[in-house]
């Protein structure tokens, strides 16, 4: 053979208790390097081209011609070592020719009966001053996504705001009319709605029951977290009353698994008081935490001494679920969840999630956006429900998002799960939806690297915990079908 040469960005090798894990790169695919292909990975790392002569002095003595051959051929095949004198590959691009939407965000009225701090949103307002989408434009938005989700067999139509169920009327419609509509194509419709909690009554409760509505609340944490920064317009914090309703949903509620939302700020970063409070205080199904770095106030956002705390303070909760996952059990940690499944399916992204390619948001005008996040914002729209889809243009931002080669995601080894972060998160920090979080980047390679860890230690004391646990949570009405999960190769 000619001399080869590492790949160094297509491979990153992982140590866990005496088991040497070797992440394919381009697919997050994960395997176990038996003593053949270890040696033969550390011998590229260690020289900058290998030839015949230098392998078979450097390892002839431990293993057989044929073995080292086989494999040298697969870390070929995988693109983990190529020819020396070869030529960089450019990342393809992959052409977009359609928008197959699975969702429609509904922002169904901009007014919201709380005033947070932190948060976000754009076009937020008073609910004396709420704009409320009109039901011609909502009824327009399912029209929109059955015409674009043609080859798929369900859909999701997300309530959004402000606060949704300032707008339960309208929520109320929609439900009626998508129902039947989508029954008619031979098409189910789920429903998701986000809400701070304050308006739900045991009326709301049971319509949404009926309707197996996946419901997700937004919480702080017990009440001297929850109510530095969730208050009512009028300065008031909001625990007792988002509690006291959250007893109730959750006593009422059995269609679906009901989880919460955290948003980390600046003096509420206890992740494992807040977790604890959340899931066994008061019994939310899963427990998912959101720093918030590029806020509108920079006072509420994490710096990054912050930042990094939380990151390992989401560690020492992870090692919490691996110890209760060996044992069978879950404690409900959404970001665990989400970062096992994306290791155990062998994640690949091009672009960082579905926001403007399976994913669409509507204001209260009926313009599209690449997401909620953006509603409101000084971002392009990219059509709009009655006159549809501009393809075209979206397609030149999904095309564009799939290559950040001049930000340096090219070598990065996890640009496959990451894919260059949040648009909305890179807009709102940096003027730039297409560059990376920079902020994250270095703690999201450990935390790749602690779930790889966490994955091993899995499988290895319990494996059924992927079948039992995380497959059953994907496959829930709405959420993405899983792919098998990739076995550790021996």
């Amino acid at each position: 053979m000619g001399d080869l040469t590492l790949i160094t960005h297509n491979a990153h090798r992982v140590d866990v208790d005496g088991h040497a894990m070797l992440m394919h790169v381009p697919t997050s695919a994960l395997f176990e390097l038996d003593p053949v292909s270890r040696d033969v990975y550390e011998l590229f790392r260690r020289h900058d081209a290998v030839g015949a002569q230098t392998m078979q002095e450097a390892l002839g003595h431990r293993h057989s011609p044929s073995e080292l051959t086989d494999c040298v051929k697969s870390f070929l095949d995988l693109d983990i070592v190529r020819d020396a004198a070869e030529p960089e590959v450019a990342r393809s691009i992959v052409p977009v020719e359609e928008i197959p939407l699975s969702t429609i965000i509904l922002n169904v009225n901009t007014g919201c009966n709380l005033a947070c701090t932190y948060c976000y949103k754009e076009d937020l307002a008073i609910p004396s001053k709420g704009e409320k989408m009109r039901f011609e434009t909502a009824k327009a938005s399912i029209e929109l996504l059955l015409k674009q989700a043609s080859g798929r067999d369900r859909i999701n139509v997300v309530f959004f705001g402000g606060e949704p169920l300032s707008n339960m009327p309208l929520i109320r419609e929609v439900v009626a009319y998508a129902e039947p509509r989508a029954a008619e194509l031979g098409k189910v419709v789920d429903f998701s709605l986000t809400t701070n909690a304050t308006l739900l009554t045991e009326q709301m409760v049971d319509w949404f029951n009926a309707h197996r509505f996946a419901l997700t609340v937004s919480m702080d944490g017990p009440k001297a977290l929850h109510d530095v920064n969730r208050k009512t317009v009028g300065g008031k914090g909001t625990y007792d009353v988002v509690s006291q309703k959250v007893r109730m949903l959750l006593a009422r509620y059995t269609a679906r698994p009901v989880g919460v939302r955290v948003t980390l700020t600046r003096g509420v970063t206890d992740v494992i008081g807040i977790h604890d409070h959340l899931k066994y205080d008061l019994g939310f199904a899963e427990v998912g935490f959101g720093p918030a770095t590029s806020g509108p106030i920079a006072v509420f956002n994490l710096d990054q001494d912050a930042l990094k705390q939380v990151f390992e303070d989401m560690k020492a909760l992870g090692r919490r679920y691996v110890e209760a996952a060996c044992r069978g059990e879950n404690i409900g940690f959404s970001n665990m969840h989400q970062l096992l499944t994306d290791i155990a399916q062998g994640t690949k992204k091009q672009v960082p999630c579905g926001a403007g390619l399976g994913m669409l948001a509507v204001d209260k005008e009926g313009d599209l956006h690449l997401c909620h996040r953006f509603v409101g914002s000084d971002q392009p729209t990219y059509g709009n429900v009655d006159r549809g889809i501009d393809v075209p243009k979206l397609a030149r931002f999904i095309e564009t998002a799939q290559d950040r080669t001049e930000f340096g995601c090219k070598t990065c080894r996890i640009r496959s799960i990451c894919a260059g972060g949040c648009y909305h998160e890179s807009y709102a920090r940096q003027g730039d939806a297409f560059a990376p979080v920079y902020h994250y980047c270095d703690l999201m390679r450990d935390w790749v690297d602690f779930g790889v860890e966490a994955y091993v230690r899995i499988m290895q004391a319990n494996p059924a915990f992927f079948r039992t646990q995380l497959e059953p949570r994907l496959a829930r009405p709405g959420a993405a079908q899983p792919r098998p999960a990739q076995e550790l190769a021996r």
